[in-house]
């Protein structure tokens, strides 16, 4: 599967912006499709995935109750939906793909097989 994110750009502090990863491919709604970012000079983090099938949703501590992560399997696309944006939100964020992963695996970057090319967001204050 291709992944490819868009929707990034410059917002300001206390925005918000709607990130999108649309995929190619078959068989999308097998994919657990994750957000990770990276900061300059940081690792990259998980940021939110949403499981195949069913679409349970997953975050990080640091996104929860600001952050929202939604699939539309028809359109082969997933949303993350930031409100709230903080400065230290700034950072590219990557989409991944990974079919099948197991519920454990969800925020572990190594599991995910597809990445999209990343777009970057920038919270200014």
């Amino acid at each position: 599967v291709q992944l490819q994110a868009c929707g990034g750009g410059a917002v300001q502090a206390g925005g918000s912006r709607r990130l999108s990863c649309s995929a190619s491919g078959r068989q999308f709604i097998n994919y657990t499709v994750a957000w990770f970012r990276q900061a300059a000079g940081k690792e990259r983090e998980f940021v939110s995935a949403v499981k195949y099938g069913v679409g349970t949703t997953y975050y990080s501590d640091s996104v929860k109750g600001r952050f929202t992560i939604s699939r539309d399997n028809d359109k082969k696309t997933v949303y993350l939906q930031m409100n709230s944006l903080q400065l230290e939100d700034t950072a590219v964020y990557y989409c991944a793909a990974a079919s099948f992963l197991h519920d454990d695996y969800y925020s572990v970057k190594r599991y995910y097989n597809f990445w999209g090319q990343g777009t970057q967001v920038t919270v200014a204050s």
